[in-house]
């Protein structure tokens, strides 16, 4: 918990650029928004959505852009390539949960400030689905931090890359066009058709932004969401921690 408020006081710093991406998330949500409408309006029930159901799913997909680090990475690559790393792997705490932690800090302050005023606006813009059932609020909850921890171990694989190759801009560069497509950012993995469907729904990027919205607005049985979402979490910690086990033995450090 102290190095999660660490994390949350650390990017409090940073005000004016999340409030800078609320703004943009807000504005491609808007325009995103009117995308969806006119393409439900054309087909609907298209995916098993309404209007309202789409419209919902755009703003709560631009939520998740700042918590879950779409557009970005860990800190971590840039220490690797300094050559800093080599000083956070001789430290006796986890190099992966104090990672882990420190990002849980990030994600809720641009949950705060990134997150709830593009939701806010599109509400009062276009109207959203509002779950009706408490415990749909808490399934909701308990999947979006299970996103943000699949999230983290993801980038945290990518980040360890960092360690084996010259240059990562390529790994970091692939890992943000399979987030994009695979985690329902650009559109309803729903509407993916036949083996490319059921194949994106089994992947671990749909356990970042399909699930958590599936479950809000009761697309989805919400154990069986939380458990998928929690089996990816496991898996990809368990990656993780053999990666820096790994990493600990081999260690390329460039410019330091």
């Amino acid at each position: 918990m102290r190095i999660a408020g660490y994390g949350f006081r650390r990017h409090s710093v940073y005000r004016a650029a999340a409030l800078a991406g609320a703004f943009t998330n807000t504005v491609f949500g808007i325009l995103r928004a009117y995308v969806l409408i006119a393409l439900w309006q054309a087909r609907p029930g298209l995916a098993g959505y309404d209007v309202a159901d789409a419209v919902t799913f755009c703003f709560l997909s631009q939520a998740c852009i700042g918590p879950m680090q779409v557009f970005g990475g860990l800190g971590l690559s840039g220490r690797v390539r300094t050559g800093d790393v080599a000083i956070d792997l001789v430290r006796p705490a986890s190099l992966q949960m104090w990672s882990l932690a420190d990002d849980l800090g990030r994600a809720a302050y641009l949950f705060l400030l990134r997150s709830l005023p593009p939701v806010a606006l599109g509400a009062a813009l276009f109207g959203i689905v509002l779950p009706d059932a408490p415990a749909t609020w808490l399934f909701f909850t308990v999947s979006f931090v299970l996103a943000v921890i699949v999230s983290f171990g993801w980038r945290y694989l990518v980040a360890l890359s960092a360690c084996w190759v010259i240059d990562d801009r390529g790994v970091q560069a692939l890992s943000l066009v399979l987030t994009l497509f695979f985690s329902g950012m650009t559109l309803p993995l729903h509407l993916f058709p036949g083996w490319l469907g059921v194949l994106a729904d089994a992947l671990p990027w749909s356990a970042m932004v399909q699930v958590p919205a599936d479950v809000y607005l009761g697309k989805r049985d919400a154990w069986e969401a939380l458990g998928f979402q929690a089996a990816w979490a496991a898996a990809l910690l368990l990656l993780g921690a053999l990666a820096t086990r790994a990493a600990r033995r081999k260690v390329v450090i460039q410019g330091g």
